[in-house]
């Protein structure tokens, strides 16, 4: 992400408790450039969490008013799509315009309950050690006005599920069994995820490692919105917005829709059945960097996307490559 307008770092940022609620209300037109009516609470006080700014970003319509719902009536909100899609990044970049705190738990294979809830940890207490209960994010992000993201959520493992299924219902409490404590979620908590499937696990065989996610919990997300590859026009606007390349100049545009138009030939071959690696935006963007750096648009290419290629389908990958540039990926610059 480019840096904010705002250059405080975010130790010279007040901490998340000078919030106590909204004292704004913005525009959903004025502020993501969206034909709606909608208006959303917001914080004017920018606090250590909240994320940076980019200014580049461009919203994709529906899922922007999705997530906008969530932090403006409470709604649990799961952002569904293909990987490097930016259904993350979406949630960040729209808190961080509202200025309200944002935190971010990938829940890889690793991360168990107690990670979530907290456990006993030994600590110094006047030169003595001591047994402590140390809060895990989930208690902390419910009791302060702070959007929870949970990354990969259908990569979770069962028991962290269930522990995320309390605090799905809106009033949803958290009991803390070992503290005899029952935590009330703050008004202005908002809980929110992103996943590569929609519950039903890896039925493509993209996402190894993604879970089947109980229907009863997928019944208690309120609202679930697709994330996925956009047009191939506002493909290449994002593009040049991350690189900061002028719309008219017409020798890099050029080369960034020809990068685009060879992504969607991937997703086209992966969707036949193909292919069975993707070029996601990511990529796109990964791809005119790396061109940026070596000045070799074939080279960034190999070491960008083919070079991660099963071999036997490489040679598919470089007819696209041709398709969209007329020479083959593998020539060296001037041969």
């Amino acid at each position: 992400m480019t840096e904010s307008s705002n250059p405080a770092s975010p130790s010279d940022l007040p901490p998340i408790s000078a919030l106590s609620t909204p004292d704004l209300e913005v525009s959903v037109r004025d502020v993501f450039g969206i034909d709606s009516d909608m208006t959303v609470p917001a914080f004017s006080l920018r606090t250590e969490h909240v994320p940076t700014k980019d200014p580049a970003y461009r919203f994709d319509h529906d899922t922007t008013l999705a997530i906008l719902a969530g932090f403006a009536f409470n709604r649990r909100v799961m952002v569904q799509g293909f990987h490097g899609t930016g259904k993350s990044s979406h949630v960040e970049q729209i808190a961080a315009r509202l200025n309200w705190p944002c935190i971010r738990i990938n829940l890889d294979s690793h991360v168990s309950r107690i990670d979530l809830v907290g456990k006993d940890a030994i600590v110094v207490r006047d030169g003595q050690q001591v047994t402590e209960f140390q809060e895990g994010l989930l208690p902390w992000c419910l009791q302060h006005p702070c959007a929870l993201v949970f990354d990969e959520y259908d990569a979770g493992r069962p028991d962290v599920m269930f522990v995320i299924q309390r605090v799905l219902e809106v009033e949803g409490q958290l009991t803390l069994l070992d503290q005899n404590r029952v935590i009330k979620p703050h008004p202005w908590f908002r809980l929110f995820a992103t996943a590569n499937t929609i519950g039903l696990g890896d039925t493509t065989g993209l996402y190894h490692g993604t879970q089947q996610i109980n229907q009863g919990q997928m019944d208690r997300w309120n609202i679930v919105t697709s994330l996925n590859y956009l047009p191939h026009a506002q493909e290449v606007g994002i593009v040049l917005s991350r690189l900061g390349i002028n719309p008219e100049d017409k020798a890099a545009k050029g080369t960034i829709e020809n990068m685009v138009a060879l992504a969607n030939l991937t997703r086209a071959g992966f969707m036949a059945g193909d292919l069975s690696t993707v070029m996601s935006p990511r990529s796109v963007i990964a791809w005119a960097e790396n061109e940026r750096i070596f000045k070799d648009t074939a080279f960034a290419f190999r070491v960008t996307f083919l070079n991660k290629c099963d071999e036997a389908e490489r040679n598919m990958v470089a007819e696209y490559y041709q398709r969209c540039f007329n020479t083959s990926p593998l020539a060296k610059q001037g041969a």
